[in-house]
């Protein structure tokens, strides 16, 4: 009887990198578990990114996260998905958290130290306490399944910490101890640069929309100057690596013998890729476009989503408060 969690920043529309990383697995997860799952849209965090990004922006990616899930066939009859924002008890959660935790720990954190080595002067105290705000999005729910990409695992740890520090202080065990689960097949989704796919990166594949960009997207994956005629190595390879997640396992075979035998070019590859991505995804795609046409729906959904979620938050916060003495 676990519960699972998981929460896409608003920080744009969800790319190839999210949905098979995220998306798809979270879905497949849900399916198999008879507690309801919490899915968020987590507009607090992407305001960190507030000075990049217009409000307006935010605001519109979260209708596309939103269509995304619904779109890839998540039951919300069952599960719960929600804005962040419209559980406000999460903050509160947080605040208690920033408390109890102690500040030289959290400088430890890679999301501060990373851009504490780029920006100093220009880090805002909501991307230093960035941990602190995902462990309440988890703790909060007692959710104990979390899927997280390879970047994320030290946020989980900290969660844990932050989870252990807490039952402790309080001589009872308030929150469960969650888990990371990680996919080793998508643990980090190869971008058109050949890095870790990322929105801020700007090397991402947006299968959501037109078949023009999207194909000018995947021509643009980057590879090295080996001519048509000479072999390739399938195995360290950007366009391999993404249409292995993809295509069937005969197809993708066939591509390695390719590539091994030589005579066969990457814009070949792109290609192929290409199609087997719009083949794929034909259905969601089109199911998205639908979704995004009908905002009043989505409004609808979310609502009724943070409307279940706040009622569980609302009551195991007030039970947090009684064991803080606070009423």
């Amino acid at each position: 009887m676990k519960t699972m969690l998981t929460g896409i920043q608003s920080t744009g529309t969800p790319h190839l990198g999210n949905i098979l990383g995220v998306i798809i697995p979270s879905i497949k997860i849900t399916n198999k578990l008879k507690n309801a799952s919490f899915l968020f849209i987590a507009d607090l965090h992407a305001l960190i990114q507030q000075k990049i990004l217009k409000l307006e922006t935010i605001k519109n990616n979260t209708y596309q996260i939103t269509a995304a899930w619904l779109a890839f066939g998540l039951n919300t009859k069952k599960n719960i998905l929600y804005r962040q924002s419209d559980v406000s008890e999460v903050t509160e959660l947080a605040w208690y958290f920033n408390c109890f935790f102690p500040y030289k720990r959290l400088t430890l954190a890679h999301s501060f130290k990373n851009e504490k080595k780029n920006n100093y002067k220009k880090i805002n105290v909501g991307l230093f306490t960035y941990p602190i705000l995902m462990a309440a999005d988890i703790l909060l729910y007692n959710a104990e399944i979390i899927p997280v990409g390879k970047d994320q695992l030290q946020h989980i740890e900290i969660t844990r910490n932050i989870a252990n520090r807490f039952n402790k202080k309080i001589g009872k065990k308030l929150f469960l101890l969650p888990k990371a689960f990680m996919k080793k097949d998508t643990m980090s989704i190869t971008g058109i640069d050949g890095k870790k796919m990322s929105k801020s990166k700007k090397n991402w594949i947006n299968i959501f929309t037109s078949d023009e960009i999207l194909k000018k997207q995947i021509m643009s994956i980057h590879t090295d100057n080996k001519s048509y005629y000479e072999k390739k190595n399938p195995y360290n390879d950007s366009i391999m690596s993404l249409y292995k997640l993809i295509a069937p396992i005969d197809r993708v075979e066939n591509m390695k013998k390719k590539y091994l035998q030589g005579k066969y070019g990457y814009l070949e590859a792109k290609k192929a890729l290409y199609e087997e991505i719009i083949k794929k995804f034909y259905v969601e795609r089109k199911k998205f476009f639908s979704f995004i046409e009908n905002k009043s729906l989505l409004d609808r959904i979310l609502f009724l989503g943070a409307k279940k979620a706040k009622d569980i938050a609302n009551k195991r916060l007030q039970y947090i408060r009684k064991s803080l003495k606070l009423i």
